[in-house]
């Protein structure tokens, strides 16, 4: 016995209910680059972290820069109540989208997180954009 299967495995429908959760909390990189390079894209991607001049020399493209600091009910007010957020920050060392995830299902907005984040965004060697132009008003 390894100590991989000391503790058994769960049982299926145990792991139904664990998985199909945490993906309702949950996307990868691979799933949102696709979403934008197959025009799916049915929610608006925040990087939520870092200052604007940083976001202008880096980010996932198709992002909106919004600070989770800058979450607010006004600020939100310019997206129906329905609109899906998925926020995304440095990386797994950052809990960035994890404060804006919170800050958002708080005002009633859903939401998911891009595990990864921008680490993970570079790790699956997707391309970055490099333009100021959608740069959220400050």
């Amino acid at each position: 016995m390894s100590f991989v299967t000391d503790i058994p495995p769960a049982v299926s429908n145990a792991a139904i209910q664990h998985f199909s959760g945490r993906l309702s909390f949950e996307t990868d990189c691979a799933d949102v680059a696709d979403a934008f390079e197959t025009g799916a894209a049915d929610f608006v991607l925040l990087h939520v972290v870092g200052s604007a001049q940083t976001f202008a020399k880096r980010h996932v493209p198709g992002a909106i820069h919004l600070p989770h600091r800058e979450i607010s009910e006004e600020r939100m007010r310019e997206w129906p109540k329905e609109t899906v957020f998925v926020a995304y920050c440095a990386g797994p060392h950052c809990n960035g989208a994890d404060r804006a995830a919170l800050k958002l299902a708080n005002l009633g907005r859903p939401v998911k997180i891009m595990i990864g984040g921008i680490t993970g965004w570079e790790d699956e060697g997707f391309a970055f954009a490099c333009k100021a132009e959608t740069v959220a008003a400050e």
